[in-house]
């Protein structure tokens, strides 16, 4: 269940990144509201989740997802790079966020 709880927390993760982005440094009340609800529910379901991981191992993976996330959003709905090297280092997140999972068993 904690695994779980960290991938919607990562989503959320990303609903505060565009809200960041969105909100042009909080100058602008939607964008602002949207990331300030994002991380608020982001930072409660990491909290959850933190109850039975390891916070190295919880955290890590946490930013790890929400990176990769953001950066598929990113390319997919925003018309950013897809170049190859920044592929491989969303594979990177990947691989070391399953590498942290499968240690903890």
């Amino acid at each position: 269940m904690a695994w779980l709880l960290l991938v919607v927390a990562s989503t959320f993760e990303v609903v505060m990144a565009l809200g960041l982005k969105w909100s042009e440094g909080f100058t602008r009340l939607g964008g602002s509201l949207l990331a300030i609800v994002g991380g608020v529910f982001s930072l409660a379901l990491l909290a959850q989740a933190l109850r039975s991981l390891p916070v190295g191992t919880g955290y890590a993976v946490w930013t790890g997802l929400g990176a990769v996330f953001t950066a598929l959003v990113g390319m997919l709905a925003l018309g950013e790079s897809r170049d190859v090297l920044r592929l491989a280092g969303i594979a990177a997140v990947v691989v070391g966020v399953v590498m942290l999972q499968l240690s903890e068993h």
